[in-house]
């Protein structure tokens, strides 16, 4: 059984720092695609970032280029955002991601999704 599980979100205040973590078990680490997605009130889900950690394959959103940095942790099948300069637009709950192989733009091709978890900015 796939399981992913997301947590570190809370409050923080702009201009701040976050790290968010995302367990991963029941695939093939290495070789799947891992991203970060977020929802805000009112708004679609938006990919955020995404890491293949078999070749470091990443990729962004313009909106948090610069900003936030994914990495993995192969010997823990984890994957992690650090989130700097934080803004209060990044205020979304932050969900986990999985599917095989490459990353991909579209929430829907995603087939295994972690819980929540909510990250607050406040200005």
């Amino acid at each position: 059984e796939v399981q992913l599980q997301a947590y570190g979100g809370g409050l923080v205040q702009a201009g701040g720092s976050l790290r968010l973590s995302c367990a991963v078990s029941g695939l093939t680490f290495g070789n799947s695609a891992i991203a970060w997605f977020r929802q805000a009130p009112g708004k679609e889900r938006e990919g955020v970032a995404c890491i293949v950690s078999d070749n470091d394959d990443t990729v962004y959103s313009d909106s948090v280029k610069g900003r936030f940095t994914i990495a993995s942790d192969n010997a823990k099948n984890a994957v992690y955002l650090q989130m700097n300069s934080l803004k209060s637009e990044d205020t979304a709950v932050y969900y986990c991601a999985a599917k095989p192989a490459y990353c991909a733009r579209y929430a829907s091709l995603y087939a295994y999704w972690g819980q929540g978890t909510l990250v607050t900015v406040s200005s």
